[in-house]
């Protein structure tokens, strides 16, 4: 493992917490317009949900960091729920706000390598897909939790690597590209 991965002490700065300008707002607004469209295409059934919004949750973590990327995933999500005239359930708001967070931790200021994706798409997959978002489906539809979470295991079993891949695809094709429109964005 080439890359270590060492957590140094966190300030509000190394979160990626600072001051938008209307670029900035400019971005994150077409960031968040971005997922909500690539969310409409999804493989959904009572337990499984699988869309591609992970994507550009990873690429806003990358450019904004924990902070801003947390707050334009809860945003979304609430979007996302009030324009598919779905049940709005705090919880999964809560999940995606956790996910951005943690890629955020992992992209933000690094270079985003194939240990970063592993660690971080792992640690999403365990905690907050396999477990929360069990939990979830637990109360809104009151099944047991040791009920669903074999089909839900399952299923993060079969997306977790083609997610890992999709990221790492992403990042590779278009390292430049992402370099370029961070630098660009004076954000590093």
């Amino acid at each position: 493992l080439g890359d270590v991965i060492i957590m140094k002490s966190v300030s509000l700065g190394s979160l990626g917490f600072f001051k938008l300008r209307t670029i900035d707002i400019a971005v994150l607004g077409i960031l968040m317009a971005l997922e909500l469209i690539i969310n409409r295409f999804m493989v959904t059934t009572q337990f499984i949900q699988i869309s591609f919004g992970f994507v550009i949750v990873a690429i806003a973590s990358y450019l904004y960091g924990p902070v801003w990327s947390s707050i334009i995933a809860a945003i979304t999500d609430i979007l996302g729920t009030l324009i598919s005239g779905s049940v709005y359930f705090p919880g999964f708001t809560l999940s995606a706000i956790l996910g951005a967070f943690i890629y955020g931790l992992f992209f933000f200021n690094h270079k985003v390598t194939v240990q970063r994706i592993f660690l971080a798409q792992l640690i999403i997959t365990l905690f907050v897909d396999v477990i929360l978002n069990t939990l979830w489906l637990t109360v809104m539809y009151k099944t047991p939790f040791f009920g669903i979470l074999p089909a839900r295991i399952l299923k993060e079993v079969i997306v977790t690597p083609i997610q890992m891949l999709i990221i790492y695809l992403a990042f590779r094709l278009d390292a430049k590209q992402f370099a370029l429109i961070k630098n660009r964005l004076s954000l590093s």
